[in-house]
């Protein structure tokens, strides 16, 4: 008896360690299975936000949304008719940590583009935060939105 419960411990032992062996190289391919989805809306008003109490305020549609890290764009994509946007990025090319601390998303497309009353100079900016993670299956994707768009005169 103490044979077979020896014999079940060293099973249970040998099962747990494949377990983390597995995992440790699952791991490795979670990079690879892996995407980080930047996404946000775009509004056409001076700061690019909803109105004040969730007003009727019109979307930003066909604006340039671009993705600039350290100065540079990295990536880009064009608002649709609803004025969402959507970037998804390869986690092997880009640190999370990184993304969130030195890149900004920036819209340059004039805003007089969507109202002849706003100007026609300028652009709205804004930071990067982490809104969390979806899992399906073995993909994983980080999802980010931003902090909120301010309008910057002098870009």
């Amino acid at each position: 008896m103490a044979l077979k419960i020896s014999l079940v411990f060293v099973i249970f032992i040998l099962a747990a360690s494949m377990a983390a062996l597995a995992e440790a190289q699952l791991g490795g391919l979670g990079n690879l299975l892996g995407l980080i989805n930047l996404q946000g809306t775009v509004f056409c008003t001076l700061n690019g936000r909803i109105g004040v109490n969730g007003t009727s305020t019109p979307v930003f549609s066909n604006a340039l949304v671009q993705l600039q890290c350290n100065g540079n764009v990295v990536s880009s994509a064009t608002t649709n008719n609803s004025g969402v946007f959507s970037i998804l990025l390869n986690p092997l090319q880009f640190l999370l940590s990184s993304l969130l601390s030195d890149c900004k998303v920036v819209v340059n497309t004039p805003l007089s583009s969507c109202n002849a009353s706003l100007p026609s100079t300028g652009a709205l900016v804004s930071l990067i935060q982490i809104l969390g993670n979806t899992v399906s299956g073995l993909l994983n994707i980080i999802n980010l939105g931003l902090t909120g768009f301010n309008f910057i005169p002098n870009v």
